[in-house]
């Protein structure tokens, strides 16, 4: 599928939320992919079909998971984490998007992921930043995106983690990882999500 395809395709099954967020991502996404170096149109797509899995009832996804192994403890206890792995999935065997990076990109957009490579960091990025966003510490994190992509996704999950942690909720390992991640490439000032 291209770039227009997936617009037809969206316009169809996303509702208005879903729809104005995700062509926030994109537009995120793509400036994110300027500043940065990374395959514009691939970000398009990924932020785009970011959120996929959104479109179907959770009782569905978690029915997909469990029938295909596709997710982990964490993420059945977690419900809102479903859509990503889930919608990754989706995006193979439904709509035969058979690109690794855009299949990364967004499985990993909701926990993030150790040694994630350039696309997944922008549409994680995106997700978190894009425009519709409004709460407290986006506005700062969404100008650090253009100065310091690292200590921006820095930003992100350790704000992400504060909010799973005031809810009591079930903070996936793989959010730590990232974070740890992100720590260590700060301290060394590089890594696997180098910038161009």
């Amino acid at each position: 599928m291209d770039i227009y395809e997936i617009k037809e395709k969206i316009e169809k099954e996303f509702t208005g939320k879903l729809l104005s967020h995700s062509k926030g991502v994109e537009d995120m996404a793509r400036r994110l992919s300027a500043a940065y170096g990374a395959d514009e149109e691939k970000a398009a797509l990924a932020a785009l079909l970011h959120d996929y899995g959104k479109i179907y009832p959770t009782h569905d996804l978690m029915q997909v998971a469990v029938e295909n192994n596709i997710v982990d403890e964490f993420s059945l206890q977690e419900p809102a984490l479903l859509h990503a792995p889930v919608g990754s999935w989706l995006l193979e065997h439904e709509l035969g998007i058979y690109d690794l990076e855009i299949l990364n990109a967004v499985k990993t957009h909701t926990t993030g992921s150790a040694g994630m490579p350039l696309l997944s960091c922008i549409i994680y990025l995106a997700d978190f930043i894009e425009p519709g966003r409004s709460f407290p510490g986006v506005v700062e994190i969404r100008e650090l995106s253009f100065r310091d992509l690292h200590k921006a996704l820095l930003g992100a999950v350790d704000s992400t983690i504060r909010y799973v942690m005031e809810r009591h909720g079930i903070l996936h390992p793989s959010s730590i990882l990232f974070r740890n991640w992100l720590i260590s490439l700060l301290r060394k000032k590089s890594g696997s999500c180098s910038v161009k």
